[in-house]
């Protein structure tokens, strides 16, 4: 009778060790397989987003940290009549996965980390009469490629390009060495937070050092973001194809920066945009070779940038500021220009971020509307 009895139960044991075995060897298979077939199910979509084509080279799974990784993505811009492909945007390896940090605060949000992308805007040759309206078509394939809600995104290393190969010369305008990181984009922790995102970034344009310092809402009804950007030091050498292409000029010296601040809150904006231009010098030796026309347009260009020029500083610069309503905006045109000969004729302006606008002072009243001669004597603090 003991016999009877242990003879049954070791079969059921080996039915159960079959059972798992044939399971995990499933796992397994699937686990190999997955990758080829999420592949091909990726590039066929690529493939038929109406006016691009794509492709990815390869496509892995990290089940542990529930994550997928796409590497070698590309899609490009397909015109419509010739069939020709203009670069669009491209990446060496996308990685999206869950974010822990978040889920531990209750939410099942994701994050994505894109290594060396590119992204080319190309003004086309030609404008076909028929512009394709393929927004939605992109739109639906971010959402294919990304299931979860993004609340971290990390970008290392990329590319931002302007091109006309329309335009004589050729324009090639050019930011790389972008790092970006935005954290909290789906409010999933700080919720208590005025503006509870972030945003930061760094980049080199033609020499130049581009900062970014945002700190937002994304998910409130309208805009609340507080931002501060910077560009230190472009050198307005590397920009000729542009100025000669869209001014007819071009320049023989000169380094260019930006600082400006934004705050946006309750349908409100307030900011301002300082461009300085150090040390212009337009017309040279180097432009014997111009015609009389060229040498007499870049002449004037080069007087008028001497006379609004600081002589101690040697820069033009001006402050150009804005507020108001964002369906009404209202843009201080007088007091550019008074700061314009202010920096010139007076006191020099600081090429640096004031560090004066802020989500808290949007919409408040400012003091009385400064004339004319009040704000062009008026001091610094």
């Amino acid at each position: 009778m003991v016999m009877a009895t242990s003879e049954p139960s070791r079969e059921r044991r080996r039915k159960r060790l079959r059972i798992i075995l044939l399971f995990a060897l499933a796992v397994v298979v699937l686990r190999v397989i997955l990758p080829y077939v999420l592949l091909h199910l990726l590039n066929d979509r690529l493939a038929r987003v109406p006016g691009y084509y794509g492709h990815a080279d390869d496509l892995d799974l990290a089940l542990i940290r529930g994550a997928y990784r796409i590497e070698g993505l590309f899609l490009d811009r397909v015109d419509s009549i010739s069939q020709d492909r203009t670069k669009f945007v491209s990446a060496a390896v996308i990685d999206l996965s869950l974010e822990w940090k978040a889920l531990f605060h209750g939410s099942v949000v994701g994050e994505l980390v894109i290594e060396r992308p590119s992204l080319r805007f190309t003004k086309d040759k030609v404008e076909p009469g028929e512009v394709q309206k393929d927004t939605t078509s992109l739109g639906d394939l971010l959402d294919d490629l990304m299931p979860l809600r993004i609340n971290r995104v990390e970008v290392n290393r990329g590319e931002l390009h302007y091109r006309d190969l329309a335009s004589s010369p050729e324009v090639d305008v050019m930011m790389d060495e972008l790092d970006l990181l935005a954290l909290n984009l789906r409010n999933s922790y700080d919720s208590t937070a005025l503006l509870p995102a972030s945003v930061k970034a760094t980049a080199n344009i033609h020499g130049g050092r581009f900062d970014l310092g945002m700190r937002l809402n994304p998910l409130a009804r309208e805009p609340a973001f507080d931002l501060d950007v910077s560009l230190d030091g472009m050198r307005l050498t590397e920009f000729n194809a542009f100025f000669q292409a869209y001014a007819n000029v071009d320049v023989n010296k000169g380094v260019f920066g930006l600082y400006s601040e934004i705050a946006t809150e309750g349908g409100r904006f307030a900011g301002y945009v300082k461009p300085v231009i150090k040390d212009l010098d337009v017309l040279g030796p180097e432009d014997r070779g111009d015609t009389f026309f060229r040498k007499l347009w870049e002449g004037l260009a080069g007087t008028v940038g001497t006379v609004l020029s600081n002589p101690k500083e040697d820069q033009v610069a001006t402050k150009l500021e804005f507020s108001g309503e964002l369906d009404k905006p209202d843009t201080h045109v007088l007091y550019a220009i008074v700061d314009l000969l202010r920096n010139a004729f007076i006191r020099a302006i600081q090429p640096s971020i004031d560090r004066e606008i802020s989500i808290a002072n949007v919409g408040r009243k400012s003091e009385e509307e400064k004339g004319f001669f009040k704000r062009l004597f008026e001091q610094e603090e």
